[in-house]
């Protein structure tokens, strides 16, 4: 089982802006519409495990359902899923280790985790092997961020970096175990 983290991030370390909000991610001008290796990222995966705040964003995204693997939306509030959304995900439940034993049992390989609270606990649990993260030119002073506490000290290989658009820099980190 692999685990991936794929996130845009402000310079100051965070994924979201005071008020949740997305729209600085957009602030880099992209007239081309590059993708920035989003679609190939998603040919490498086989579902999606995101938290509920963020399944909530996406719901709120003005655009067709944006995915075409399963998703599986990790809340302890939602009793169920929002009207028009049953079929497009799954509530799952448990520890992120009880969730990859879960989701491996049902088959799949390779996981996107998406979401502050979701990877900050997969990350207490060292259960991120890779992390891909799109730095944004911009500072938010506050929101929510992507790091939190850790349990211990956890060391990451560069794999490589790659600067889009002459502003983002998106950077390629695996686990060493």
């Amino acid at each position: 089982m692999s685990t991936i983290v794929y996130l845009g991030i402000s310079l100051d370390g965070y994924i979201a802006d005071r008020d949740g909000g997305l729209d600085w991610l957009q602030s880099v001008p992209n007239p081309d519409n590059l993708d920035f290796g989003w679609a190939d990222f998603m040919d490498r995966i086989d579902a999606i495990v995101m938290g509920r705040k963020t399944f909530e964003a996406v719901c709120g995204f003005e655009c067709d359902w944006p995915y075409s693997k399963p998703v599986y939306v990790l809340s302890r509030s939602l009793p169920s899923l929002p009207h028009g959304f049953e079929g497009k995900a799954e509530l799952i439940g448990g520890s992120p280790s009880e969730i990859v034993d879960t989701l491996h049992r049902t088959g799949h390989r390779t996981l996107y985790i998406d979401g502050g609270k979701t990877v900050q606990g997969f990350l207490k649990d060292d259960l991120i092997d890779e992390m891909v993260l799109t730095t944004v030119p911009v500072l938010l002073g506050g929101g929510t961020p992507l790091f939190g506490d850790l349990p211990m000290a956890m060391a990451f290989k560069h794999v490589r970096t790659d600067v889009h658009l002459g502003a983002m820099v998106q950077t390629h980190y695996r686990r060493k175990r």
